[in-house]
C-alpha cells in the first residue's frame, strides 16, 4: 500500500505541474500544496494515533549546522553553471558546505541528545539503505528534472503532454507495488531492493542511449517502463529494511534520516545533473539540449548502479 501510495504521488507530480504550468503559471505548483495541506491537516487529527518519545531538548546547534552545510553545497552547485566551478562563489560554498556537515557529523557523534545520532550508522544494514536511498533520488530525480525538460524542449510537446508521456515510468509504482510487497514478504526486501534499483540504473542507461531530438515515443517506452518497474520494486521494501534495522525505539529517528536523507539525494540530483547540464549543453536547440541531457543521465544511471552495489551491504 504504501509504495502504491507513493506512486500516485510520483506519478502525479509532473501531471499535475504540467497541467497546472501550461494552463495557469509555474507559481501554482507551489500554491498547490495549500489547500491539500488544509484538507489533510483535520484528517490527520481524525485518523493517526499519537505517539511520544522520550522527551529530548530540541537540537538546534545540529539543525543549524545541517541545514546552513547543505544549503552552502546546494547553493555552489546551482550556481557552477553562471560562475564556474573554480569561482570563489562556488568554491566557498562547497568548501564551507563541506565543513559545517563535517560538524554536524561530529556532534552527532558527541552530543547527548543529538537530532541524528550518528550510532545508527555504524549498523551496516542501516547505513547501506540510507546510503542507496540517497543515491536512488539523486540519480532518479534529477534525471526526472531533465527528462521532463527534454520532452518540451527536445520533441516540442506541451507540459501536459509531457507528464502524461512520462507515466510509464512515474506511474508504474502503481501498478508493480504489489508485486513488490509480495516479492518482498517471500524473499527479503535486500533482494527486491537491489533488483529495482539495478532496473532504474537500466532504464536511465537505455535512455541516455536513444535520446535523440528525433526520437520516436516507442523507442522511449522500454526505458520508462523498466525504470518504473525498479522505482516500484524500490519504494515499500526500502521503507521496510530502514525500520528493521534498528530498535522499535528508534524507528521515528531512523525512518526521519532516511526521509531527509532522500530529500538531500533530490535536491544535489537536480542541482549535479543540471550542472552537467549546463556544462555540456544548453537550451539553444533540440540538439544542443540533447548534448546536455545525454551525459547528465549517464551520471544518474551510474549514481543508482552505485546504490545497488551499496544495498548489498
Amino acid at each position: 500500500a504504501f509504495g502504491a501510495v507513493t506512486g500516485v504521488a510520483v506519478a502525479g507530480g509532473p501531471l499535475i505541474g504540467g497541467a497546472l504550468t501550461e494552463h495557469i503559471s509555474w507559481e501554482w505548483i507551489f500554491w498547490l500544496n495549500v489547500p491539500i495541506g488544509l484538507v489533510l491537516l483535520p484528517l490527520a487529527r481524525l485518523r493517526l494515533t499519537e505517539s511520544y518519545a522520550p522527551k529530548a531538548p530540541l537540537d538546534i546547534r545540529g539543525t543549524v549546522l545541517v541545514s546552513a552545510g547543505l544549503f552552502g553545497i546546494v547553493y555552489a552547485l546551482v550556481n557552477t553553471a553562471s560562475h564556474g566551478w573554480t569561482s570563489p562563489l562556488v568554491l566557498t560554498g562547497l568548501i564551507a558546505g563541506t565543513a559545517l556537515l563535517g560538524l554536524f557529523v561530529r556532534h552527532g557523534l558527541r552530543a547527548e541528545n543529538p537530532m541524528l545520532p550518528m550510532r545508527l550508522f555504524r549498523g551496516r544494514a542501516f547505513l547501506g539503505i540510507n546510503a542507496a536511498s540517497l543515491l536512488m533520488f539523486l540519480g532518479m530525480f534529477g534525471s526526472i528534472f531533465l527528462l521532463s525538460q527534454f520532452l518540451q524542449n527536445g520533441l516540442g510537446h506541451s507540459p501536459t503532454e509531457a507528464g502524461l508521456r512520462m507515466l510509464p515510468w512515474t506511474g508504474m509504482p502503481i501498478l508493480v507495488a504489489p508485486l513488490a510487497g509480495y516479492l518482498s514478504d517471500r524473499f527479503g526486501g535486500r533482494p527486491v531492493v537491489v533488483t529495482g534499483l539495478a532496473l532504474q540504473a537500466v532504464g536511465l542507461a537505455l535512455f541516455a542511449l536513444i535520446i535523440d531530438p528525433g526520437v520516436s515515443y516507442l523507442a522511449q517506452l522500454p526505458a520508462l517502463i523498466i525504470g518504473g518497474v525498479g522505482m516500484a520494486m524500490y519504494f515499500a521494501p526500502a521503507a521496510s529494511l530502514v525500520l528493521s534495522s534498528v530498535r522499535p525505539a528508534e524507528q521515528g529517528i531512523a525512518s526521519g534520516a532516511n526521509n531527509a536523507l532522500r530529500e538531500v539525494g533530490g535536491a544535489l540530483g537536480v542541482s549535479v545533473l543540471a550542472a552537467v547540464f549546463a556544462a555540456q549543453g544548453g537550451y539553444g536547440s533540440p540538439r544542443l539540449f540533447v548534448d546536455g541531457t545525454m551525459p547528465a543521465l549517464w551520471i544518474g544511471a551510474g549514481a543508482v548502479a552505485l546504490g545497488a552495489l551499496v544495498a548489498l551491504l
